[in-house]
């Protein structure tokens, strides 16, 4: 009887001192938070008004989602072609209501739709406050806003969301991670570089003076270098979060889009794993800039999971995904970047670090050059489909059929 494409490419590994077994299984085991806004354009439920706070998705692709029902059954569908039992991440935007409530005075009722949903599947739920596209934030400062009613207001919504976070990973049994991003900064060279940041850091005390129990909340803040509007000065730059999270025992979330073109996420990631507990990712694609295009199965998104994997930090790491795309159909690009992530996990999981990492220390670079090259060409495809296979998700491009017929059945009659 002749061997299957797994089989071979099992003995293949295994020369190589592989496992694929425990690949598969590794792989299985790690939760991938979807961002829930790809499917809407980070419209949430809140206003028909437009996103403002350096907030763009470009594109009109027909089907976007309009109702909760519909981004739901969106959802429903991109994770029906997603191998593995994963997580949602929601703004707070996305509470759903019967009626306008302000976003200082959200409640976890206004988010029981989403805990009934994860519930039924099996999902986590992770969240964000929002501080973008809303009346106070219209000059593009919140948490760091010299007018203390304005802080007062966005300190009371991130608060807010804490508490909603918490009891998330109650109702749940999974953690929830709540991050904070800010859209503060100025367009031109600022006269003073402190005063903003030392009101971040007052307000961000305040935030995370209640103490919640991490088995349901933990909190992360998020850095970028620059953002439309704010090209000149960012308040909460990386090095202020790195040294406030440090110093608070809080997670400082990386971004692979929020820095220079130049820097790479995957270099970041060992020396912040070394220092700290838990580390928490958002990946993207930038293109020249953090235009969040769709995740690609290119070499920093390897690289990066690469370093999960030699670090053993699956298990510390809350990964989630950051795009927005309305180019495209919304729901294949979730399944296009989900799926490739999970592809550059295995790519990873399947390298043997221990012996590459023997050459290093030996200073026998030829044989770890040559090692490394031979491993971009070994069967990685034969083992993602039984991966695919075991978690009865269609492999190869098969995929796509279904998007297709979702596309013809259910966005089309969208308008």
């Amino acid at each position: 009887m002749a061997k299957s494409r797994y089989e071979s490419a099992k003995e293949i590994y295994a020369s190589f001192g592989v496992d694929t077994e425990k690949a598969i299984e590794t792989l299985g085991n790690t939760k991938i938070s979807m961002h829930c806004w790809q499917g809407d354009d980070i419209n949430g439920f809140e206003s028909n008004d437009a996103l403002s706070g350096g907030i763009q998705a470009t594109g009109n692709y027909p089907g976007k989602a309009r109702t909760p029902e519909e981004l739901m059954s969106d959802i429903d569908m991109a994770l029906k072609l997603i191998p593995g039992t994963h997580k949602i991440n929601l703004h707070a935007i996305y509470a759903i209501t019967d009626e306008k409530v302000s976003r200082d005075k959200l409640k976890p009722e206004h988010f029981q739709k989403w805990i009934d949903f994860a519930k039924k599947r099996g999902l986590g739920i992770d969240v964000n406050p929002t501080l973008f596209s809303h009346p106070m934030a219209a000059d593009g400062l919140t948490l760091s806003h010299p007018d203390e009613k304005i802080r007062r207001f966005w300190i009371d919504h991130c608060k807010a969301m804490r508490e909603i976070g918490a009891y998330i990973g109650k109702e749940l049994g999974v953690t929830c991670l709540n991050n904070i991003w800010i859209p503060d900064g100025y367009k031109e060279v600022p006269a003073d570089r402190l005063g903003p940041r030392m009101r971040l850091k007052e307000s961000l005390d305040e935030i995370l003076s209640v103490k919640y129990d991490k088995k349901y909340l933990v909190d992360s803040v998020e850095s970028k270098v620059f953002g439309i509007g704010v090209e000149s000065y960012t308040v909460g730059s990386h090095e202020f979060y790195m040294n406030y999270a440090a110093k608070n025992g809080v997670m400082c979330l990386l971004d692979n889009g929020h820095f220079h073109p130049t820097e790479v996420c995957s270099d970041k990631i060992p020396s912040m794993l070394l220092f700290s507990e838990n580390l928490a990712l958002h990946i993207t694609r930038g293109v020249r800039w953090d235009s969040d295009h769709v995740v690609a199965f290119e070499d920093e998104l390897k690289e990066m999971a690469k370093e999960l994997v030699r670090c053993d930090a699956l298990e510390r790491t809350f990964i989630g995904l950051d795009f927005f795309d309305a180019s495209i159909n919304r729901v294949a690009a979730w399944v296009i970047g989900t799926r490739n992530l999970q592809k550059a996990l295995l790519f990873a999981l399947l390298t043997p670090f221990g012996t590459l990492k023997e050459c290093q220390d030996k200073g026998d670079f030829t044989k770890m050059f040559a090692l490394s090259e031979e491993l971009k060409t070994l069967p990685l495809f034969d083992v993602w489909e039984e991966f695919c296979n075991r978690n009865n998700v269609p492999g190869k491009n098969d995929w796509f059929e279904e998007i297709l017929k979702y596309e013809k059945d259910i966005l089309s009659s969208r308008g």
